[in-house]
């Protein structure tokens, strides 16, 4: 029997994929600019900071932080009873258009 062995960090990191972007002439060279600033790469840079974007738009879709003030504000919001929408509910009431009845 063979056991598995765990990855190291390094390992788990390796980079095995490739990404090409095409950008103007401009924008790379403030691309560049930021990399140097940041002592890094331009690859270790971009990889960086669009990993980065890419969770604050995923955290966007999958959830949220709040801290104790907003998390008590939407507690309460949240513990409201919902209000009535006589022309919501007479909209949900109508049959639906994609289902043969």
């Amino acid at each position: 029997m063979t056991s598995a062995t765990p990855l190291t960090t390094a390992q788990a990191r390796r980079k095995d994929q490739r990404l090409e972007i095409r950008t103007t002439s401009a924008d790379r060279e403030l691309i560049a600019r930021a990399a140097a600033a940041s002592g890094t790469d331009i690859t270790g840079f971009v990889s960086e900071h669009l990993a980065v974007a890419a969770r604050r738009v995923l955290a966007d879709r999958t959830g949220f932080v709040l801290d104790a003030e907003q998390a008590a504000a939407w507690d309460a919001l949240m513990d409201r009873p919902a209000r009535d929408v006589p022309s919501l509910r007479a909209f949900l009431e109508r049959p639906s258009i994609f289902v043969d009845e």
